[in-house]
């Protein structure tokens, strides 16, 4: 068995019950675009893969502890010994723990080594336009928030809440995440993907407001 197909058969368990804005299919998404990116960036493909395959399974631990906890840092604690048992060099065992623990868009820790930076875009760019859209409004479900809460200044909502809305999410995070994309080849999917996201919420609040 290759590592590749070790590896999901591994992840795959992490995710039972997983909420469904950050699930199994999540990362098999960020696997498909990290097999599109990382050969234009010339990536280690097995080291890649093998950190997109894991790089979430820490969520359930942020999600239970409503963001106390970093997912990423989790992540690469909980990953360490499964990469332990791979038949990889020990310099590209520590890169795979090093694109887990970066990939998080608010964490401490900053991507680094060319696989580190293909699994932050395409981590990032899952979270942009129409299926960015969609997990948004996702997440906020799970965790009771509003349509919209256009009363509330963004600054002053809190995460985790039910102020915690699809729109929120946008203005604090997605709309940023163009500019911290790190690859060229990363950039030509988010330009693409933030120009639809940002005209789909321009006509939500439009037609929340009633104007259309």
């Amino acid at each position: 068995m290759n590592i590749k197909d070790h590896l999901r058969k591994k992840a795959v368990k992490f995710f039972e019950g997983a909420k469904t804005s950050h699930d199994w299919e999540h990362t098999l998404r960020v696997c498909s675009l990290c097999e599109r990116i990382g050969p234009a960036e010339n990536a280690d493909m097995e080291v890649l893969i093998a950190a997109a395959l894991l790089h979430d399974i820490g969520r359930a631990e942020q999600d239970a502890s409503l963001g106390a906890v970093c997912h990423a840092e989790k992540g690469a604690e909980m990953a360490e010994p499964i990469i332990k048992e791979l038949f990889l060099s020990q310099s590209r065992k520590e890169n795979i723990i090093h694109c887990i623990r970066s990939h998080r868009f608010r964490g401490k820790c900053m991507p680094e080594t060319t696989e580190a930076k293909v699994l932050f875009d395409a981590d990032k760019i899952d979270a942009i336009g129409a299926v960015g859209v969609a997990r948004a409004f996702l997440f906020a479900g799970e965790v009771g928030a509003k349509l919209h809460n256009p009363d509330i200044k963004v600054e002053e909502t809190k995460p985790y809440t039910k102020e915690d809305t699809g729109y929120r999410e946008y203005k604090v995070k997605l709309y940023r995440i163009r500019e911290r994309i790190l690859t060229h080849e990363g950039k030509k999917y988010a330009d693409e993907r933030h120009a639809f996201m940002e005209e789909f919420f321009k006509r939500f609040t439009e037609e929340y407001d009633g104007k259309r």
